[in-house]
């Protein structure tokens, strides 16, 4: 009696409890499998660019999409029925001398209207990009069958299918063509990537072509070319010769590597005069040999000042491979499977590393040990979408810039009013010039 005395009690005093009770949201209890936490004591994370955001997606994650920037290359005299090619690398000596890279030009055509080509197939498709521009840029094949020089031919008829001018262009912070560097396009082929050293006071340019297997190091103002490092159109894997190359990376005291690269999947050392000092790494046996120091494509390089420690992309393995830097092997990092695809790596003066994944189309943040931190980035051709990323570059202010090899163009992105700073791309290495 007493026990059925209680319960009614309890019941009582819950009904009564539950008239009298008004809503508040605050007090609603969020259930776990094992616990119950109150909704009003639970912290949420936000994981904003922005920091107490309200709505959005951080499409372009800390950053907005400087519009209009640069003006079409169609847009120069005479250069009217051109646009953009594969954009292959930037970089930024100042906001106001940006140097892009691009295998020549594309026919300047606009999106075909949609068109159904079979009862389940339209093309093009809604939102997508209509035209690959590193599948319709130069080069063709590297070769001949019979060991000669590819002549492009193969690509299609120069001057219809594309034109082979504006190789390397500068732009200024209106996103005017300042310098047309024209006079070197008949020496180029496939040009890779392009840079000036930190550590360099003469701010020379140099200029990496990997179907040329050589490096060209030009003055600051593009009229003389003052040295070219390995035999162009020979290829080898001595001290003197490249096997399609594709980055470069510096140490203070003007030491520099090179990824050497498709083929030779070395890392190759010199002296600041160009000398040859060492090379590490050994192609390995298919179809993935994943044994430390073997490389399957060597597509990316990045170096920690205070350790010296070069930062490897080993790309076709997708890992990263670390060493320091006289070649010992020291640890690695997988960055995931299929379609993960490193093109590029990247260190600031954060000691953050970059990537761009071109499977993805994401940029990556990881910190030295190979910790994932962060991502953003979306697939489109539209202003602030990321293509295929074949270069990027963060100029002193931190404007931060792409040059895309899918996507065709150079977009340049500003730092967003409160973003977070350990969501932005570090500003470059400290310089020896201004």
């Amino acid at each position: 009696m007493q026990k059925r005395l209680a319960f009614f009690m309890t019941t009582a005093a819950a009904f009564a409890a539950l008239i009298a009770f008004k809503y508040d949201p605050r007090s609603v209890n969020v259930q776990d499998k094992n616990r119950v936490v109150s909704a009003q004591d639970k912290k949420m994370t936000s994981i904003a660019a922005v920091p107490g955001q309200i709505g959005g997606q951080d499409v372009t994650g800390p950053y907005d999409i400087v519009p209009n920037w640069p003006k079409p290359i169609s847009s120069i005299p005479g250069n009217e029925k051109w646009t953009y090619g594969a954009g292959q690398s930037v970089f930024a000596e100042s906001p106001n001398r940006v140097f892009y890279l691009q295998r020549g030009e594309l026919p300047n055509v606009q999106r075909p209207a949609r068109t159904k080509i079979a009862p389940s197939i339209e093309f093009p498709i809604g939102r997508l990009p209509w035209r690959d521009t590193t599948q319709s840029s130069p080069p063709g094949r590297l070769e001949t069958p019979d060991g000669k020089v590819g002549d492009d031919l193969d690509v299609g008829v120069p001057g219809v299918d594309y034109n082979w001018a504006h190789c390397i262009v500068v732009v200024n912070e209106k996103g005017d063509h300042i310098e047309d560097w024209g006079q070197w396009d008949k020496m180029l082929r496939r040009p890779h990537s392009i840079y000036i050293s930190p550590y360099d006071p003469e701010k020379r340019v140099w200029l990496v072509d990997d179907y040329r297997h050589a490096i060209f190091i030009f003055s600051n103002d593009g009229k003389r070319l003052l040295q070219t490092i390995g035999e162009p159109n020979v290829h080898g894997s001595d001290d003197k010769h490249f096997y399609r190359p594709t980055f470069i990376e510096w140490l203070p005291d003007g030491t520099f590597f090179v990824a050497d690269g498709y083929i030779n999947t070395r890392v190759v050392k010199f002296d600041k005069n160009g000398k040859y000092l060492m090379s590490w790494g050994e192609k390995g046996t298919p179809p993935n040999d994943k044994r430390p120091g073997y490389f399957n494509n060597v597509h990316g390089l990045a170096i920690d000042l205070p350790t010296r420690h070069v930062f490897v992309s080993d790309r076709q393995n997708r890992r990263i491979q670390v060493f320091d830097e006289n070649g010992k092997y020291l640890y690695e990092w997988y960055v995931g499977d299929a379609p993960t695809d490193l093109h590029l790596i990247y260190i600031g003066q954060d000691r953050a590393l970059w990537a761009f994944d071109r499977g993805t189309n994401k940029m990556i943040k990881y910190d030295l040990q190979g910790h994932y931190l962060y991502s953003w980035g979306t697939f489109g051709d539209f202003p602030g979408g990321l293509w295929g990323i074949h270069g990027i570059n963060v100029d002193p202010e931190g404007n931060f810039y792409t040059a895309e090899v899918d996507g065709g163009r150079l977009q340049k992105f500003k730092p967003r009013a409160g973003a977070n700073p350990e969501f932005l791309i570090s500003k470059p290495v400290a310089r020896v010039w201004k």
